[in-house]
């Protein structure tokens, strides 16, 4: 009977501690989180309420099972299955509570930052910094887990002495991947290119989504994504519209006649942008850029506050323009000169002079 209710107690035990523990932690951070509304690491550290309770459920049972005296021939089994489980379960406590810190202060920060810019650029920072802590705590974690084994121990020593060669040997044959990993922290840190910029990379227009250590996601206006490696970006030049901040300028050309009425146009363009929801406000204007022997070049000019509005300015002075031109001006449209082509003189049938040959009249009706 005894060998049947210690290990019930034991188990039992250790699960009412630690949902009784993680009762009191969460109840503790809600009236936290609901004290302090302007703080929002109570919140996200409740995140942590799950991995907390199995490490320290693991940590009783890890300390009291060999006196529970369950399965003795298996206590050193049953040991390191609880050692891993706890180290595992730390690694996952660990990144849950940096990940808190981590977007805790990125809130704090754009709440009171309007700068957009420096906002994408902190956000790109902190997301860096979350996976470098990942990757950290579970390589460390991997590390432990592998040395609770005896024969991992006895290799220590001939791991540790061939260090030099393996290290040599990995960045050699990981070349590529250590590469992208330096050029993510080189963005990150060196405020190239930053979460939600809109960027131009390969003749393709879009919206940076997501920058890991090893890739970069662009978001086209077509809701495409294309993945590229980070080492793209400092290997090669592409275009940042965002860089510096996200206003932007536009232009609309029109090929017209000569006789286009171009200070009309300059008033109906004041028209189009003054009624126009993405215009901003900041500058317009019209003017002549170029001539050719049969049109002129008309350059419509808008300001918008980011990508998505300038190209939404652009379309609707376009339209509108096209509209208007065709409405009421519809000899400023281009249009193609033709005249009768000169035919080459004829011999005169009675020895004159030369007499030109009549024009070709295309034939109409029957016969």
């Amino acid at each position: 009977m005894e060998n049947v209710l210690r290990p019930l107690i034991v188990i039992g035990a250790a699960l009412v501690l630690t949902l009784a523990v993680g009762w009191l932690v969460d109840t503790a951070l809600s009236r936290a989180d609901a004290r302090q509304p302007q703080r929002p690491l109570w919140g996200l550290l409740r995140r942590c309420r799950l991995p907390l309770q199995l490490v320290l459920c693991t940590a009783l049972l890890r300390a009291s099972y060999e006196h529970a005296k369950v399965a003795l021939d298996h206590s050193a089994g049953i040991g390191r299955a609880l050692s891993l489980v706890l180290i595992g379960s730390v690694a996952w406590l660990a990144v849950r509570i940096s990940t808190a810190i981590v977007e805790a202060s990125y809130s704090r920060y754009a709440g009171t930052h309007r700068d957009p810019a420096r906002v994408r650029r902190v956000r790109t920072q902190v997301t860096l910094i979350q996976r470098v802590v990942a990757a950290v705590v579970g390589v460390v974690a991997a590390a432990a887990m592998l040395l609770t084994f005896p024969a991992m121990q006895a290799a220590g020593a001939s791991l540790l002495a061939s260090a030099g060669i393996l290290g040599i040997v990995a960045g050699i044959a990981a070349q590529s991947t250590l590469g992208n990993l330096f050029a993510g922290l080189q963005i990150a840190f060196g405020d190239m290119v930053r979460i939600g910029d809109t960027v131009v990379v390969d003749g393709e227009w879009g919206t940076v989504e997501e920058i890991t250590l090893t890739f970069l996601a662009v978001r086209t206006w077509d809701e495409r994504r294309i993945t590229m490696p980070v080492s793209y970006f400092t290997s090669k030049p592409f275009q940042n519209w965002s860089r510096g901040g996200s206003q932007m300028t536009g232009t609309v050309f029109f090929h017209l006649d000569h006789s286009a009425p171009v200070a009309a146009m300059r008033e109906k363009l004041h028209e189009i942008v003054r009624d126009c929801a993405a215009w901003d406000g900041r500058d317009w204007g019209l003017a002549v850029t170029d001539t050719t022997p049969n049109t002129i070049q008309v350059r419509a000019l808008v300001t918008a506050k980011d990508a998505d509005d300038i190209w939404t300015a652009r379309v609707t002075v376009r339209e509108q323009m096209v509209a208007w031109l065709t409405e009421h001006h519809p000899y400023a449209l281009p249009r193609v000169n033709t005249a009768w082509a000169e035919l080459p003189a004829l011999p005169s049938a009675d020895g004159g002079g030369p007499r030109r040959a009549p024009p070709h009249v295309p034939r109409t009706g029957r016969g």
